[in-house]
């Protein structure tokens, strides 16, 4: 008798939803998943939001200087990150309030600022999604999409639908038109889930930062600690690769420029 080929682990997929209202993003949030799992090997789950405990960031900048665990606020952030660590992709999808995230989207987003620091999701899969009523999705996918980039996620591009109340089938035929072939890229991500080769922006963001970062800062603050800690400031990215030619001398100029915008700031 052959050994059967063992299947490989099912990818756990979260989606955190900033409404409590069952309705149009959790339809189009529930339309999506239901797709991926058609095609196998997921695991899902939805996080509405409103059933945590989510507090106003203060701006204290606690968790920038000490550490995240150092953060006045005592609420539900620490079981939501721990719902994205254990996750291989994660979905962040919002209705429109005002023409931006819902304002629970954005208090969980800002309890996360931190992470934008700190990025410690690289090699994990992102997304989002949006309902509109008329306008403004698009700027909300790419707001989003933004976050999860600087979150250090594989950014999957995000898509957006438009509902009103009741929901036409026409609006609903659209919407499961956009989000069939947005399922398809996002599988196709997860499936080759893997360390990428940064491009030359994602490459600048990181040598330029972390430059003024090891210049402006020293071991009394977490943000120089975490980098000390993970060899960032002798890397050349985030997580090891291989850089060509073109990108090692950029990345040299990057540094080059980091330097320079930090002896500019520094000079008044």
């Amino acid at each position: 008798m052959g050994v059967e080929k063992s299947q490989a682990a099912p990818k756990r997929i979260t989606a955190f939803v900033g409404t409590g209202r069952k309705k149009h993003t959790y339809g189009a949030v529930r339309e999506f998943l239901d797709r991926l799992e058609a095609i196998g090997n997921v695991e899902t789950e939805i996080v509405p939001l409103t059933d945590y405990r989510i507090e106003l960031c203060r701006g204290c900048k606690t968790c920038f200087e000490k550490g995240e665990e150092f953060c006045p606020l005592k609420d539900d952030r620490d079981v939501l990150v721990e719902k994205m660590k254990a996750s291989d992709a994660v979905i962040f999808a919002s209705p429109n309030y005002t023409f931006q995230v819902s304002g629970v989207m954005k208090a969980f987003l800002d309890r996360l600022g931190y992470v934008c620091h700190r990025p410690c999701f690289h090699g994990k899969t992102f997304t989002s999604l949006a309902v509109q009523g008329i306008y403004g999705g698009r700027d909300i996918v790419k707001y989003l999409d933004f976050v999860g980039g600087s979150f250090g996620y594989d950014v999957v591009k995000g898509s957006y639908s438009t509902a009103f109340e009741p929901i036409t089938e026409k609006e609903t035929r659209k919407r499961n038109e956009r989000l069939a072939q947005h399922v398809e890229r996002f599988h196709r991500a997860l499936a080759t889930q893997s360390l990428h080769v940064p491009s030359l922006m994602q490459l600048a963001v990181f040598r330029i930062g972390r430059t003024n970062m090891q210049l402006e800062l020293d071991d009394s603050s977490r943000d120089y600690r975490y980098y000390a800690e993970h060899g960032w400031f002798d890397s050349d990215y985030w997580y090891p690769t291989r850089l060509g030619f073109v990108k090692r001398t950029a990345g040299s100029l990057f540094d080059a420029i980091g330097a320079r915008i930090y002896r500019s700031r520094a000079a008044g």
